[in-house]
């Protein structure tokens, strides 16, 4: 009898050690569900694209700091907005993703219609603006508050702005930058505004002249637009299209850059000061562990600087002026605590009035219309109601196309 129920202890004991899952070589734990799992990226462009390859790092990044398998993590490049993203994410569903995230604003259309068909799977997509009003529980909008990372690059512009008027290389009635945009969407104006806003909290002379190339990538364009803003005396470029074309112009021109997604220290090693990034990996590994915990993932998520969702990459020294780091962080801190906000409406004018009231389109029902009040307690509430960027005044006093 004894010898029985030893026998029986031990079956007990494995059949419980194997329904909670033993540890593999690594030392983590699981069951064969994790290792089942599965996520797909789909991209506009391939690495060569500063926007991209930005995603594309970022769950290489989440990838390593959850332990995931390469084969567990699939990316589709080069996919357009078009018939083509819904192909892609109905081929990764295919080939078992439980999560596929598109990165581009155009997929999202395509990405409704691939939630709609593949209701077991999770479809997430930055930039977009439509998973408030489209109630699908398995579809999400994500972007950040990357109007602070642009404020918080602009006052490192600034502060070169300044140094070049204390050597006396200009002066401050010459103190004139460029901006290179792709196009005259919101999310574009948003963010040139609060960079020329961050230089302006620092030199206060500044003003900017803003060209679009109606394209979020071509090379040529942009290394044109940047050199034409140049030529017409900007004294700093920066942009929000994703090449190395500002970047390049900036270099052969000796003239200072601050770009976006990426360092450009490589490509403008006497002329690259800063970048401001959206740091996607936070948002990858947040959706991937709800995903396997069995926990909701949000709607319309904005990530923070407290979350680590905005970021600046390296400060390149040789470039920036003496002090930038350090008035970073004095910034940064004041961002946190909201002792600075970056659409104060004190600190701005239009058409030389202060808003009050501003009606914007947050709500996306297709028909381009603002319903919403946008200024509340003397702010412009950026990415308060509403994940991707509203703010779309064509422009502040200071800034012209």
């Amino acid at each position: 009898m004894k010898k029985l129920l030893a026998l029986l202890l031990v079956a007990v004991m494995l059949f419980s050690f194997a329904a909670c899952g033993g540890s593999d070589d690594t030392g983590s734990t699981g069951s064969a569900a994790a290792d089942d799992f599965k996520i797909g990226i789909i991209c506009l462009h391939d690495e060569n694209s500063t926007y991209d390859n930005n995603f594309i790092q970022a769950i290489y990044a989440a990838q390593k700091e959850l332990g995931l398998k390469d084969d567990q993590v699939l990316v589709k490049v080069n996919i357009g907005e078009n018939e083509a993203c819904y192909n892609a994410a109905a081929e990764l569903v295919d080939e078992g993703c439980n999560i596929v995230f598109a990165d581009s604003f155009g997929h999202e259309t395509y990405m409704i219609k691939a939630a709609k068909e593949f209701k077991d799977v999770q479809f997430c997509h930055a930039t977009g603006t439509k998973a408030q009003v489209e109630n699908l529980p398995n579809y999400h909008n994500a972007f950040a508050s990357i109007y602070e990372g642009r404020f918080l690059a602009g006052i490192a512009a600034g502060m070169k702005l300044n140094q070049m008027i204390s050597e006396g290389k200009i002066t401050a009635d010459q103190a004139k930058i460029g901006y290179v945009g792709a196009f005259n969407y919101a999310e574009v104006v948003s963010g040139l505004t609060s960079f020329y806003l961050g230089v302006r909290y620092i030199c206060p002379s500044v003003t900017m002249k803003v060209q679009y190339t109606n394209s979020w990538f071509d090379i040529a364009k942009e290394k044109e637009a940047a050199l034409n803003l140049i030529n017409s005396g900007c004294v700093l470029i920066s942009q929000h299209a994703d090449s190395e074309g500002a970047p390049k112009a900036c270099e052969e021109k000796g003239v200072p850059n601050v770009a976006y997604n990426i360092s450009t220290i490589s490509m403008g090693p006497n002329t690259a000061i800063i970048s401001s990034k959206i740091d996607w990996t936070p948002y990858f590994k947040m959706i991937i562990e709800n995903y396997k915990a069995g926990k909701a993932i949000p709607t319309d998520y904005c990530g923070t600087i407290e979350t680590g969702s905005v970021a600046l990459t390296e400060l390149n020294d040789k470039v920036a002026a003496p002090g930038t780091a350090e008035k970073i962080e004095e910034i940064k801190a004041k961002l946190i605590s909201k002792e600075i906000k970056v659409f104060d409406t004190k600190t701005f004018k239009v058409g030389g009035n202060e808003l009050t009231t501003y009606s914007a389109d947050v709500v996306d029902m297709g028909d381009f219309k603002p319903e919403t009040e946008a200024i509340e307690n003397g702010a412009f509430t950026e990415s308060s109601k509403r994940s991707a960027p509203y703010f779309d005044i064509k422009y502040i006093d200071g800034i012209s196309e």
